[in-house]
C-alpha cells in the first residue's frame, strides 16, 4: 500500500464521482467514500495549480462530502500547508458513513499527519488531469 492520499474513481455519472479514498500515514490507513460534484473536481484541480505556487506559507483545504450523520456517504478533508522551506504538510480528517451499531449510530473516524513536497504536488495534480479525462482511475499524492 502506498502511503498518501489515494482517490479511487468507484462510479461516476453525469454529475459525479464517487471516490474511495486511502489516506495513510505510513502506519495507519484509513478507507472511506465520497461523493464528488464535477464542478467541485475541476475546482480542485484549478485551486491546486495556484496553490503550488505559494511556497512561502500557502494553505490549501480538500473537502469532499460533510461531517455528521446528516450527510450521504463519508467525509474528507485535507489541509495542505508549505513549511519548511518547500516541504507540504498534510493533515488528513476522515469520516466513514454512518452506520447502527447496537442501539447507537456510529462512523468511523480518523485524523493522519504526513509530509509531501511539491514535485509529488504536481504528480497528484497530473493524475487528477488524467483522472478525469478518462486515463486513469487512481491517482496518489505520496508521501515525501
Amino acid at each position: 500500500m502506498k502511503s498518501g492520499i489515494i482517490f479511487k474513481n468507484i462510479w461516476h455519472d453525469d454529475d459525479m464521482y464517487e471516490f474511495k479514498i486511502s489516506s495513510s500515514d505510513g502506519s495507519s490507513i484509513f478507507v472511506n467514500e465520497v461523493y464528488v460534484g464535477y464542478e467541485t473536481y475541476d475546482e480542485l484541480i484549478s485551486d491546486l495549480e495556484r496553490f503550488k505556487e505559494q511556497i512561502y506559507g500557502g494553505i490549501y483545504d480538500i473537502e469532499f462530502g460533510s461531517f455528521g450523520p446528516e450527510y450521504a456517504s463519508g467525509a474528507f478533508h485535507a489541509r495542505l500547508q508549505f513549511q519548511d522551506r518547500g516541504k507540504i504538510h498534510v493533515s488528513v480528517s476522515a469520516q466513514s458513513d454512518f452506520e447502527d451499531f447496537g442501539k447507537k449510530n456510529v462512523a468511523s473516524e480518523v485524523k493522519l499527519y504526513f509530509i509531501t513536497e511539491p514535485a509529488l504536488l504536481d504528480n497528484f495534480i497530473q493524475g487528477l488531469k488524467q483522472l478525469k479525462s478518462g486515463q486513469n482511475e487512481e491517482v496518489t499524492l505520496e508521501i515525501a
